[in-house]
C-alpha cells in the first residue's frame, strides 16, 4: 500500500503546475516592455513551461509604472501590491518572488508587512537589493536625463525632510551613516522594515516563514553604494569609509529581523556574480537560482 502511495504522490508532483513567480522591477524600469522585465518574463516562461509569471505594474500603464518607481511612496506601493496578490487566484497555492534592485527591498517589505495575509511566499530572490539602504547615487541606470540629477540633489541635501520622504521613493531608503539617529527617526520606509526603531515581531515571523531568502550581490556594481548593502552590509556607523558585514551589524547581533536564525537554519543564502548592476548571464541564473529555488 505504501509503495502505491509513493507512486501516486510522485505522479501528482510531476503533473503539478510549476510554482508561480512574481517579479518587481527596479528604479528606471517597467514591468512589461521588451527592453525591461518583459523579456525576462518571456525567458522564465520558456525555461519553466507552464509557469505563471506576474510582473508587477504599479499604475494603469507602463508610463505610470515607470514614474511610480520614483514618486509613489513604497508604503503605498506595498499596500497596493498586497491587495493585488491576495486577490489573484493563480497565486492561491503560493508563489516565489524575484525583486530587481529597489524592487527587492519592496518585496521584503511586502513579506514582512502582509505575508500572513497572502498565500505562502516560498523563496524570495533579491537581485541587487539595497537592504541596508544606499549612501550615494552615482548614476541611475536606465534613466539618464534631468530627473536623475534631480534625484541626486534632493537626496544629497534634503533626504530626511518629511516632504522629500513623502514624494521621492529613493529618499525612503537613503541611509546616512554619519547621522544614524536622524536616519532612524526620519526614514519612512527602510528604518521601519529593518526594525530600527522598535521590534515588530510580525515582521520577524513573516520573514522567517520563507523557505529561502536569496541575496545576490553584483561584484562590480557601479550604481549601488555601497554594494555590500546587497548582502545586508553597510558602512560602520559614524563614518562612510569602513564597511561592516551583516554579521558585524546590530541588525544581526541583536537579531532584529531574525536573520541570524534564518542563517543558522539554512534559509539565508548569499550569492555573488561578476558584473555591474543587474548584469548576469542567463546560464548563471539558471544554474544558481532557477534550478535550485524556482523549479
Amino acid at each position: 500500500m505504501s509503495k502505491w502511495l509513493v507512486i501516486l504522490f510522485s505522479i501528482k508532483y510531476i503533473l503539478a503546475d510549476p510554482t508561480p513567480i512574481v517579479l518587481w522591477h527596479g528604479m528606471g524600469d517597467t514591468c512589461c516592455v521588451d527592453f525591461s522585465l518583459g523579456s525576462f518574463k518571456i525567458f522564465l516562461e520558456k525555461e519553466i513551461p507552464g509557469v505563471y509569471v506576474l510582473s508587477l505594474q504599479i499604475g494603469n500603464s507602463t508610463i505610470e509604472d515607470f514614474e511610480n518607481g520614483y514618486f509613489m511612496h513604497p508604503n503605498k506601493q506595498i499596500q497596493h501590491v498586497c491587495k493585488l496578490l491576495a486577490n489573484d487566484p493563480k497565486l492561491s497555492d503560493g508563489f516565489n518572488a524575484i525583486g530587481f534592485s529597489q524592487g527587492a527591498q519592496f518585496l521584503r517589505g511586502l513579506v514582512q508587512r502582509c505575508g500572513h495575509k497572502l498565500p505562502a511566499i516560498k523563496s524570495l530572490i533579491s537581485l541587487g537589493g539595497q537592504h541596508q539602504g544606499v549612501y550615494g547615487l552615482p548614476h541611475c541606470g536606465a534613466l539618464q536625463h534631468a530627473s536623475c540629477d534631480y534625484v541626486r540633489k534632493m537626496l544629497n541635501y534634503a533626504a530626511y525632510y518629511s516632504w522629500v520622504q513623502e514624494s521621492l521613493v529613493q529618499a525612503t531608503y537613503w541611509h546616512d551613516p554619519l547621522d544614524e539617529d536622524v536616519y532612524k527617526k526620519q526614514s519612512q520606509f527602510l528604518a521601519d522594515i529593518n526594525n530600527e526603531r522598535e521590534i515588530n515581531k510580525t515582521y520577524i515571523e513573516n520573514l522567517n516563514r520563507l523557505n529561502k531568502l536569496v541575496l545576490v550581490k553584483f561584484e562590480s556594481d557601479s550604481i549601488v553604494q555601497p554594494r555590500e548593502t546587497e548582502w545586508f552590509g553597510f558602512y560602520a556607523p559614524g563614518q562612510a569609509k569602513v564597511l561592516q558585514s551583516l554579521e558585524q551589524s546590530d541588525l544581526y547581533v541583536q537579531d532584529r529581523l531574525g536573520l541570524k536564525k534564518m542563517e543558522e537554519s539554512g534559509k539565508l543564502v548569499f550569492l555573488s556574480t561578476p558584473g555591474d548592476h543587474l548584469q548576469f548571464p542567463q546560464d548563471w541564473f539558471v544554474e544558481k537560482i532557477l534550478q535550485p529555488y524556482l523549479v
